[in-house]
C-alpha cells in the first residue's frame, strides 16, 4: 500500500476531527500528534509533562494523569475521537476505558502491541520461546487490554498492533495491513512510528476496523 505525503487539508476542514491524544509526548504519540496536525485535525495533546508536547498547528497541550478517571474524562469530554498511546504497564486499562466511556466519546483507538498477534494458528508471538523476556510483561498487559476491549459494547474501539519491531524511522507511506497474524517479510517484522501514524489517522478519517484489532507492517 502506498500513501501520499501528509498535507494540511484546510479545504476539507468540515471533515476534520477533534481528537484527544493521551500520551502525546511519547515515541508513538509524538508521531501521531504530527500526523494529525499535518492533516488539519484539532488535537488536545495530553501528557504528565505537557511542556514536552510539540507545539504544532491545531494542537493544545494539557496536563493529565492516566490513573485519574474523572480528571481524564473531563479533559477528553467533547472530543470526537480518543487515542491512547501509553505503555500498558504505565497505565490501567479499566481506568482508561472508564474515562472514555464517562466522557461520552464514542470512538476510541489504542496503540496496541505485537505480542498478542498470532505467528501460527492459536500461537501468539508473546508465547514463543524467542520472545524477549524483558518485554513479556508489557506484551501480556497489552493482550489483556485487547481482551477487555472485546467485552465493551458501547464504544467504537480499534486496537492497532504494530509489527514486532516498532521504532523510529521514515514516513514511507508503503506498508501492508493485516488482522490478527504478525506480518513479516524476508527482512523481518517491523514498522516505523511514522508509518504506523499514517494508518492510525487513516482509521480515524475512514473507519474500517470498528470493534476490531488490526495490524500494520512492511
Amino acid at each position: 500500500m502506498i500513501h501520499p505525503p501528509a498535507i494540511s487539508n484546510k479545504e476539507t476542514e468540515k471533515d476534520m476531527a477533534k481528537v484527544a491524544l493521551i500520551g502525546a509526548s511519547g515515541a508513538a504519540g509524538s508521531r501521531l500528534l504530527r500526523e494529525l496536525s499535518d492533516r488539519g485535525h484539532s488535537v488536545t495533546g495530553i501528557a504528565r509533562n505537557p511542556e514536552k508536547i510539540a507545539a504544532l498547528p491545531g494542537v493544545t497541550a494539557r496536563k493529565g494523569d492516566v490513573f485519574d478517571k474523572e480528571g481524564l474524562a473531563d479533559l477528553i469530554r467533547g472530543h470526537d475521537v480518543v487515542i491512547s498511546a501509553v505503555h500498558f504497564l504505565d497505565s490501567d486499562a479499566d481506568t482508561l476505558i472508564a474515562a472514555v466511556r464517562a466522557s461520552g466519546a464514542k470512538r476510541y483507538l489504542v496503540v496496541g502491541g505485537a505480542g498478542s498477534l498470532e505467528v501460527a494458528p492459536g500461537k501468539r508471538l508473546v508465547d514463543t520461546p524467542e520472545f524477549p523476556a524483558i518485554y513479556k510483561a508489557e506484551a501480556q498487559r497489552g493482550a489483556d487490554f485487547l481482551d477487555k476491549l472485546k467485552t465493551v459494547g458501547d464504544l467504537d474501539w480499534t486496537f492497532l498492533s504494530p509489527s514486532a519491531v516498532f521504532s523510529p524511522g521514515e514516513r514511507t507511506g508503503q506498508f501492508r495491513l493485516g488482522k490478527d497474524t504478525l506480518l513479516a517479510s524476508d527482512k523481518g517484522s517491523s514498522i516505523s512510528f511514522e508509518d504506523y501514524a499514517i494508518v492510525m489517522v487513516d482509521e480515524i478519517e475512514k473507519p474500517a476496523h470498528i470493534r476490531r484489532r488490526f495490524t500494520v507492517g512492511y
